[in-house]
């Protein structure tokens, strides 16, 4: 199971329409790895600019490279990350997360970084089974 869904909230699911700050809300506390990532990866953006910022550094341990596999692969949790830190994500290798800051600007730095050439140069034996 990807998220700890609280009865309250699966409620508002059954009943309808979900508040996505309590979804947000809920992706945070039941991926705080994944969460802690891309929320330092904002403040790194906001605080140095630049294109983007990314992490290199795998995950200690596979519990959360986990995390960061369901936040990132579930297309409802990361659109909800992404317009609650107001960014665009990018992910390769099992680990490498990048958020680009939003507009024009950004289309071509995200293009490179999700090119499969990009994903070729990003490859390393170590890296093969993550």
């Amino acid at each position: 199971m990807s998220l700890d869904v609280s009865p309250a909230l699966l409620e508002q699911a059954e009943r309808g329409e979900v508040d996505e700050a309590e979804f947000v809300d809920c992706v945070r506390t039941s991926l705080p790895f994944a969460w802690d990532m891309i929320s330092n990866l904002v403040a790194r953006l906001k605080v140095d600019g630049g294109d983007f910022a990314d992490n290199t550094t795998p995950p200690p341990d596979e519990h959360a490279r986990g995390q960061l596999l369901r936040a990132l692969a579930s297309d409802s949790i990361r659109g909800a990350l992404e317009r609650h830190f107001g960014v665009k994500l990018a992910f390769q290798n099992c680990h490498r997360v990048a958020v680009f800051p939003l507009g024009a600007a950004s289309d071509a730095p995200h293009t490179r970084f999700t090119s499969v050439r990009s994903q070729i140069l990003n490859q390393s034996p170590e890296l093969r089974d993550c």
